[in-house]
């Protein structure tokens, strides 16, 4: 069921908002874990690395039956990790996904009246691997990082959808993108 532009629901008080991410192939994932977990502030690196699609969309069953519908459409594709990005007092690895993005403009579209201002932005994708810190030791970081990155393409596979719970998340349902037959 797709999200008809008259109606507009709201986040129900009780249920915490979803959080919408690219779920990328098992190499990646380990890669940028070891990545976020050496540089990530321990006290604050309660999740596992992720690309961020969506941070609050309401829990909605038309969410989910959109997701699934336009799972089924795309094959697994690749994606370019680039290069390391500041993020001022933070580094993240830019992300080059043209398929992503198109789809999260797919998705934004769709959802447009129940979106916040953070949501219903352009994505500008990328994986954070260091917040939070002095703007000193980010640079330091970054410019560590720059001398030996080596850009590469991973695989994204699907989509995970989230619950936030003050800081941590709790994984609510994963939906893969169609395998290539060839």
């Amino acid at each position: 069921m797709l999200l008809k532009s008259t109606e507009v629901p709201t986040l129900s008080e009780e249920k915490q908002p979803l959080i919408l991410t690219l779920w990328m192939n098992e190499q990646a994932q380990l890669y940028f874990d070891n990545l976020r977990s050496t540089y990530f502030p321990p006290e604050r690196n309660y999740l596992a690395a992720h690309l961020t699609l969506f941070h609050a969309l309401p829990d909605e069953k038309y969410i989910f039956d959109d997701i699934v519908a336009l799972c089924k459409k795309i094959e697994v594709f690749d994606i370019k990790a680039r290069d390391i990005a500041s993020l001022g007092n933070g580094t993240a690895i830019k992300i080059d996904a043209p398929m992503l993005v198109a789809v999260h403009r797919k998705l934004q579209e769709r959802w447009l009246p129940v979106l916040s201002n953070q949501d219903k932005q352009q994505l500008w994708p990328h994986i954070t691997i260091q917040n939070k810190v002095s703007a000193t030791e980010a640079k330091k970081l970054k410019e560590a990082l720059t001398a030996k990155f080596k850009p590469f393409v991973f695989k994204a596979t699907g989509l995970k959808l989230w619950r936030y719970l003050g800081g941590p998340w709790e994984a609510v349902k994963s939906f893969s993108f169609q395998e290539d037959d060839v």
